[in-house]
């Protein structure tokens, strides 16, 4: 668990992430981190039940109560849920751990200062990748930015 190959892997390969804890807020780091990833091609999906019922969703995208509830109606549009990033309190992970393992999550993504063993043993024990207490988006910098500014088109230069 957060080693920088598993997490490369992990920011690599899963492109559909579910924000457990997402704010409308923009000053808030679950809204701040998410709108990063989405700007980095991530499509990011909503979960937080103070919004679900919200027309206008969070970042452009339709807010829903829980991971079920996110993962029955993406499958129905052949859309998987791949990470589940979490902000919340951590004693109220192992629940979303569990819900991640029932829809098929590749990842938990936990993010800094959410710290839960048991919720991370369950998560791997069903084969799921882990990472804890660090953030996805400092993670995707690091690990993934100069990837991204190197295969980026050259600046234009003035004619």
């Amino acid at each position: 668990m957060n080693e920088p190959a598993v997490l490369e892997r992990i920011l690599k390969r899963d492109r559909v992430i579910a924000v457990v804890g997402l704010s409308s807020r923009p000053h808030r780091p679950s809204h701040s981190v998410s709108a990063y990833m989405q700007s980095h091609g991530y499509r990011i999906v909503p979960i937080n039940p103070a919004y679900a019922n919200d027309t206008a969703g969070v970042l452009g995208e339709r807010c829903y109560a829980t991971l079920l509830d996110a993962a029955h109606v993406l499958a129905e549009e052949g859309v998987a849920i791949d990470m589940v990033n979490v902000f919340r309190r951590p004693e109220e992970v192992l629940p979303v751990a569990e819900e991640a393992i029932r829809i098929g999550a590749k990842s938990l993504w936990l993010q800094l200062g959410v710290h839960n063993e048991e919720a991370a043993a369950r998560a791997e024990a069903a084969g799921l990748d882990v990472a804890m207490d660090v953030c996805v988006k400092i993670e995707h910098a690091r690990l993934l930015g100069a990837t991204h500014r190197a295969n980026a088109p050259a600046p234009r230069m003035p004619e």
